[in-house]
């Protein structure tokens, strides 16, 4: 059934949104903090609201909602921070977007990987210490059927190596079916990850080519994954291709109706920013600033508090250190963003080139590697995270969301985050990241509020150093 201007209208009202960013140009401290006090309930914001905390330009409120962003983030997701990789496998792609490196006019030659070759890059991602990954694979019908990425799915579940095997495998492939999408499921994937790009009508058209360029397809994609019995999704922008007050404040009006219509909001909000790819002319039109993006992400984390949150590479440390703070929750690391891009990379070597013959999909400005990152994080007081529990233990969707809600999810994420952290830091972990991390983790065991749950979780670290693995509440 071909969805209606009303149907879109139920999902986000352009006209509304407009209004809004309109009447709320002009907001007192008094209706800001009125604002910020009923965020801490964590029960999340009207779109009014949201439009008049992304009008805010008085740097003392800016400061306070950034500062009410990260007591919500601590009490929701705790100190924790979850880690994945993103893997690409296919960069053929018949779509010909503005801003992506693997649009059509691309001289580039493509390639996909073949099971062998997706086999080494998986065990160099797992002795890493990797055990999520995000996988992405470009539209095309004959090179990217289903099928292959069925197939992909089934051998990355197969791979071992020594301790390690990958334990949730993400998906980001472009808008299809519901039969596509049940297929998907079957296959064992964890979250489905779709960006709107832009939610923007104009933009969107003017941004896209191909049978990426139908709106109502990629904006009703998730409802068909929900059919599907898909209960995990991400959505998500791409900033700086339209304002960024208008797109948080979609992206704000997509959840409600996610929530609304399936009883299960986002799994994820990501925040990807424009950055510079090989091949791409295009200047953003709506370039946004980092502490632009770092608002977005503070304003978010108020307006769908119980969201995960995520960052990608694309970002310098510092502002990512600064996302951890005020609202992201899980964070790739390590990343390479070209078909075969891990090949060569070893466990101890700082270098960003990925495969020499592939361009990337956009520049990384975070080149470190998984173990440097988890010292930064250890040294920032952070919980690294390897977690899959939720979602073997059947907590998605609804299950998820009314744990999650509340802000009981890190009752469990807690021994969770301490149990695959110490995997890490007995089969992957540098010297010095195992001294940080043996601190984190004795800091954050005491901080079990469940006596039985902190003698359960010593009893499980203690099997882990026994030679056990993959123990999970």
């Amino acid at each position: 059934m071909m969805a209606t201007e009303n149907d879109v209208k139920r999902v986000l009202d352009d006209s509304k949104i407009n209004q809004i960013l309109l009447r709320t140009q002009q907001s007192s401290r008094g209706e800001i903090r009125a604002i910020l006090k009923k965020a801490k309930k964590k029960r999340g914001l009207t779109l009014s609201e949201v439009g008049t905390l992304c009008n805010c330009h008085d740097q003392l409120l800016e400061k306070e909602i950034f500062a009410t962003a990260g007591q919500i983030k601590s009490e929701i997701y705790g100190e924790r921070l979850v880690l994945f990789a993103p893997l690409y496998i296919s960069d053929f792609c018949v779509n010909d977007c503005e801003y992506c490196g693997f649009h059509t006019r691309s001289q580039t030659p493509r390639r996909k990987l073949s099971m062998q070759e997706l086999a080494s890059q998986v065990k160099i991602l797992i002795d890493m210490g990797h055990k999520r990954l995000l996988l992405e694979f470009g539209e095309h019908p004959k090179e990217n059927p289903i099928s292959y990425v069925e197939k992909c799915i089934s051998k990355i579940y197969s791979v071992r190596s020594k301790n390690g095997s990958i334990r949730r495998v993400n998906v980001n492939i472009a808008a299809t079916s519901t039969a596509n999408y049940k297929k998907l499921k079957d296959a064992g994937i964890g979250t489905y990850q779709l960006f709107q790009e832009s939610y923007h009508r104009p933009t969107f058209s003017k941004m896209h080519h191909g049978p990426k360029a139908e709106y109502e397809r990629q904006l009703f994609a998730h409802d068909r994954a929900f059919a599907a019995g898909i209960d995990d999704l991400g959505i998500g922008v791409l900033f700086g291709l339209y304002d960024w007050r208008y797109e948080v404040m979609a992206l704000v009006s997509h959840a409600k109706y996610m929530d609304k219509t399936f009883g299960v909001g986002p799994h994820t909000i990501s925040v990807p920013r424009f950055q510079e790819a090989e091949g791409v002319d295009f200047k953003p039109p709506f370039p946004v600033s980092e502490d632009e993006l770092l608002k977005a992400i503070a304003i978010l984390r108020l307006s769908v508090p119980y969201t995960g949150m995520i960052i990608s590479t694309r970002e310098r440390p510092e502002v990512r250190s600064k996302a951890f703070e005020i609202g992201i929750s899980q964070s790739s690391s390590a990343s390479r963003v070209e078909v075969g891009g891990y090949q060569g990379r070893g466990t101890d070597t700082g270098t960003t080139k990925g495969h020499p013959d592939e361009p990337g999909q956009f520049s990384i400005h975070d080149g470190r590697t998984l173990d440097q990152m988890v010292i930064s994080l250890c040294k920032e007081g952070l919980l690294p995270s390897f977690c899959t529990a939720c979602y073997r233990s059947g907590r998605t969707g609804r299950e998820f969301m009314s744990i999650a809600k509340p802000g009981n999810i890190h009752n469990f994420c807690r021994p969770n985050a301490i149990l695959t952290f110490k995997e890490y830091l007995l089969d992957y972990a540098s010297a010095e990241s195992k001294k940080a991390g043996q601190k984190v983790i004795e800091k954050y065991l005491n901080l079990i509020p469940s006596k039985k749950v902190k003698q359960k979780t010593i009893e499980r670290l203690s099997f882990l150093e026994q030679g056990e693995r993959d123990l999970y509440f």
